[in-house]
């Protein structure tokens, strides 16, 4: 496919915010915070470069494509800015305008013109039971192409990839006990198949669309950000969500609601996870920070390793 759709430049006379003063803007929350020295110097170069918009391409295993949905909710940047001024999205398949033989083949054109120098989003546990044939992506030179094929033959040519969503991050929904798809994470996978490329762990179901962008910008400014042992930005997900709950008082006083209706105490004794999940989610909040889930219920640490399974405050796995 030669003739390859690009999306249109930047225009800072219209918005007036110039490309470099955007990702300044929003990499501005970064001050102070620790920063990886595993950077990958392709990526920085082409960034210094200013030559194009950072190439990513987002594919999707088993999931319900809730990440994508909540990458386009993003208020602030707006998804408009992001794919005007910061990265050049070059396929996704929930918004993709082609599909078939003819996305197959640009994805895998793009990969090896900017081979090195692309990001790769997963989305998605990866199922690898029966070779992968549980889910099925496309097809192209007569050959069937499953989610195990592209992430194998993608991601040794990236720069960098991101496991956006708790089932790409950790295996998630898919990967919970009784499921029959062999689903994985992109870590495990990786270890598996000896794909040594960065990744940088996006979990949350779905993770808030700050949590994308901030760490794509991140990626593009500095480098890959310091990560905790579950491999997350702790940009992000470095705080407990126990210890900043605005109902912190109610629990170090021993009042505890007795329901999820209670509209004071603390909701540990009806299921909340809050203790064992880490993530920013109580200051920056959902839906233009007008709610978050302690509001109205409780934190089920969707952002954590054992979610579903050893998370759900409504069942205890039998193992």
């Amino acid at each position: 496919m030669k003739d390859k759709q690009k999306l249109p430049d930047a225009q800072p006379e219209k918005t007036g915010i110039s490309r470099r003063n955007f990702l300044k803007t929003v990499t501005g929350t970064a001050a102070g915070i620790g920063i990886s020295q595993m950077f990958n110097p392709a990526l920085i170069q082409a960034l210094e470069k200013g030559l194009e918009r950072h190439p990513v391409l987002w594919i999707q295993g088993q999931g319900c494509t809730g990440c994508s949905v909540s990458l386009l909710n993003s208020v602030d940047p707006s998804i408009a800015d992001i794919l005007l001024k910061v990265i050049s999205l070059q396929f996704n398949p929930t918004v993709s305008a082609c599909e078939g033989e003819m996305a197959m083949e640009h994805v895998y054109e793009v990969a090896k013109e900017y081979q090195g120098r692309f990001s790769l989003v997963v989305e998605g546990a990866i199922p690898v039971a029966e070779n992968g044939k549980y889910c099925i992506v496309g097809e192209m030179d007569h050959r069937e192409i499953t989610m195990v094929d592209m992430v194998q033959e993608l991601a040794p040519m990236a720069g960098s990839v991101l496991a956006v969503g708790t089932c790409a991050a950790f295996g998630g929904i898919p990967a919970a006990k009784g499921n029959v798809t062999g689903a994985t994470s992109v870590n495990d996978f990786f270890l598996t198949k000896n794909i040594s490329t960065p990744v940088v762990n996006i979990p949350g179901c779905p993770p808030h669309p700050d949590w994308i962008v901030g760490s794509i910008v991140h990626l593009l400014e500095a480098g890959i950000p310091e990560l905790d042992s579950d491999g997350r930005p702790t940009l992000f997900f470095g705080n407990n969500i126990h210890d900043n709950c605005p109902r912190l008082d109610d629990y170090d006083e021993a009042f505890m609601a007795m329901s999820l209706s209670d509209p004071i105490g603390c909701r540990m004794d009806v299921g909340c996870k809050g203790p064992d999940a880490y993530a920013d989610c109580y200051k920056r909040k959902w839906n233009s920070g007008l709610n978050w889930c302690v509001n109205n219920a409780v934190c089920i640490g969707c952002v954590e390793a054992g979610f579903p399974d050893a998370m759900s405050p409504f069942y205890e796995p039998a193992y």
